[in-house]
C-alpha cells in the first residue's frame, strides 16, 4: 500500500541532499503529487531551540532548502515555520530562531519565506482522542498543505522523536508547558501528538538522518551521530515505524507506536511497512545509543497489577532531573518551561524540587548548557 511505503535514501553529506531528495521524489511521482500551483505550503521543520546545524538538534537547513526548491518547481510557495520550546511566541524570538538554525539562509537560497507571524489560532480537532481543540501557530492553521521535515533523534521522554512528534511544534512557545502539565504520562502525551498529526495531515514526511542524534536527546545533552540517511514517506506514522526499527528502539519503549496500536492506526509494526531502498537487515543502524531511561518500562510487563501503583512505580523507576551547579548559568529557561513548577532559582542557580517534578524532562530537553542531568533512584539503578 502506497501510504505504508517508506523510502530510505543514502545521503552521506548535506551537499548531496538536493540530488538525493530529487531522485526519491521522482520515484514517488514528483513534488507535483503533493503541491499544486499557487498553494502556500508550510515546511514544518524541527526547530526545538536556536541551535546551530552541527549540533543535530534541529532539521538541517540544507534539507529545508532542498524541499523548498522542489515546492517552488511545483508552483507552490514554501513557508518555513516552527515555534521553539521554552520561549514566548513573539516576532523577535522567531527571527533569532531562524537565524541561529540556518533557516534564514535556507530561505534566501531557495526563495522560501520564514514566517515571523507570532499570532495564534484556535482550531477544532473533531477526531481527537486527547484534544478537541488547540491553540496553534498561525501558519499551521492557514497553510494550504504541510510538509513534515523532522529529525532523527532520541528523546528522553518518548524514546525517539520523528515525524509524528515533530507536529507538537505547532503548539506555540510556552503553551507546550501546559500540555506536558495536563498530560504528564507519556502514554497520554502520545495521544496528544497523534491528535495534532491528524489535524495537520502532512502530505509528505521527510526525516533528516544525515547527521542524527543519539544518547540523551533531543536537546544539547544528546550526541550527534553521522548516519547518512534520508527517510521519506507519505505517512508520518509509517516513517516513525521505519525509523524506530532501523535505530533499534524496543517497541515497549516506544509509547507512540503503542498508542497507535490502541487506536487502531496502521502501520504500527515494521512488518506492516514496505521499505524501499534496501532490507531491514541491510539498513539497520548498529549500536544506536538511546537515553538511559529507555528500558525503564517495567510497568509494560506488569500488566493490570501495575495500574493501582502506577504513580508509585513511576516515582521509583523514573529518572529525576538534577542541576549541575558548575554548568548552570541561571538563565531561567528550565524554570519557565517546567509544567510542575518544580524549579526555583536560588543564588543565581536553578534548583529542582523532586516532590513537585512530573518527570516530563522539559528542563533537560531545553537547557542549552547541559546543566540538567537525569538521576535514577536506588531501586531504579538496581533494576537497570
Amino acid at each position: 500500500m502506497e501510504g505504508n511505503r517508506v523510502y530510505v535514501v543514502p545521503c552521506p553529506d548535506y551537499d548531496q541532499v538536493e540530488t538525493a531528495l530529487g531522485a526519491v521524489l521522482e520515484q514517488m511521482g514528483g513534488m507535483g503529487r503533493f503541491v499544486r500551483p499557487g498553494e502556500r505550503i508550510l515546511l514544518k521543520a524541527n526547530l526545538l531551540r536556536p541551535a546551530p546545524p552541527e549540533s543535530a538538534i534541529c532539521t538541517h537547513p540544507a534539507v529545508v532548502a532542498a524541499v523548498a526548491k522542489l515546492v517552488a518547481q511545483a508552483g507552490g510557495r514554501a513557508v518555513i515555520a516552527d515555534s521553539p520550546g521554552g520561549a514566548l511566541q513573539k516576532e523577535s524570538t522567531l527571527r533569532h530562531l531562524y537565524e541561529k538554525t540556518g533557516m534564514a539562509q535556507a530561505a534566501a537560497q531557495s526563495g522560501a519565506e520564514v514566517c515571523c507571524d507570532a499570532s495564534t489560532r484556535l482550531v477544532s480537532l473533531p477526531r481527537g482522542k486527547a484534544l478537541r481543540q488547540a491553540e496553534v501557530i498561525a501558519p499551521a492553521a492557514e497553510a494550504d498543505g504541510v510538509l513534515d521535515l523532522c529529525k532523527m533523534k532520541t528523546h528522553v521522554l518518548m524514546g525517539m522523536t520523528g515525524a509524528v512528534k515533530n507536529n507538537f511544534g505547532i503548539i506555540p512557545g510556552l503553551s507546550k508547558v501546559g500540555f506536558h502539565g495536563s498530560h504528564p504520562d507519556r502514554t497520554d502525551f502520545a495521544d496528544v501528538v497523534l491528535d495534532l498529526t491528524d489535524f495537520l495531515s502532512p502530505r509528505l514526511s521527510i526525516m533528516d538522518g544525515v547527521l542524527a542524534m543519539e544518547g540523551e536527546g533531543p536537546g544539547a545533552s544528546g550526541t550527534p551521530r553521522r548516519v547518512g540517511l534520508l527517510l521519506v514517506s507519505e505517512n508520518p506514522l509509517a516513517l516513525d515505524v521505519a525509523a524506530a526499527e532501523l535505530m533499534g528502539l524496543p517497541r515497549e519503549s516506544n509509547p507512540l507506536l503503542l498508542a497507535a496500536q490502541r487506536r487502531g492506526l496502521t502501520p504500527n509494526r515494521a512488518e506492516e511497512v514496505e521499505l524501499v531502498g534496501g532490507s531491514w537487515e541491510q539498513l539497520r543502524i548498529p549500536d544506536y545509543r538511546f537515553p538511559a531511561n529507555v528500558r525503564r518500562d517495567l510497568m509494560e510487563f506488569l500488566g493490570p497489577l501495575a495500574a493501582p501503583a502506577k504513580k508509585l512505580c513511576k516515582a521509583l523507576l523514573s529518572q529525576t532531573p538534577r542541576i549541575r551547579p558548575n554548568r548552570c548559568v541561571g538563565c531561567g529557561i528550565c524554570q519557565n518551561s517546567c509544567p510542575g513548577k518544580a524549579i526555583t532559582m536560588e543564588n543565581g542557580k536553578a534548583r529542582v524540587h523532586p516532590s513537585s517534578c512530573i518527570r516530563c524532562y522539559c528542563c533537560h530537553e531545553l537547557c542549552p548548557q547541559k546543566a540538567v542531568e537525569l538521576k535514577r533512584g536506588p531501586l531504579g539503578r538496581l533494576l537497570q
